[in-house]
């Protein structure tokens, strides 16, 4: 008498399961499911933005901060003087950027200006160096 292992039994003792179990598929399709139909519209929300009305903390305005301005032209101030041309920017940018320490540039954008403009301020900040740049918004009503 001898000890029959799984390997050694006959083919007539125990038929093969065939078929799969398909549960844990299931299962993980339909957490995939859920996953995107609850990320697919935090996605597609971002197409309609307001940003000039967020809320933000109050900081007090310090006499070494920057104020550069975009009207809804596209028209570019610094304090409340016209910016003539991208150099003259540019120059004025630099040469605060080299004080110690360095001030902090706001830039107050019309919210109907286009992106263009405001791009350029922060390029040309970049250009010059300036490290800490800031958004100034109004809170909403």
């Amino acid at each position: 008498m001898g000890i029959k292992f799984p390997h050694q039994m006959a083919e007539a003792d125990d038929p093969l399961l065939a078929s799969i179990n398909t549960t844990p598929l299931v299962d993980v399709m339909l957490v995939l499911l859920i996953i995107f139909l609850i990320t697919i519209p935090v996605v597609n929300s971002g197409i309609i933005v307001d940003l000039p009305r967020e809320p933000a903390r109050e900081s007090q305005a310090q006499p070494q901060n920057l104020v550069v301005s975009v009207d809804a032209s596209g028209a570019i101030y610094w304090f409340d003087t016209p910016v003539p041309s991208r150099e003259v920017l540019e120059a004025a940018l630099t040469t605060a950027a080299s004080q110690q320490p360095q001030p902090e540039l706001h830039i107050r954008a019309d919210g109907r200006a286009d992106y263009e403009s405001v791009g350029q301020v922060v390029y040309a900040a970049q250009q010059a160096g300036l490290a800490r740049i800031g958004f100034l918004t109004e809170p909403p009503p």
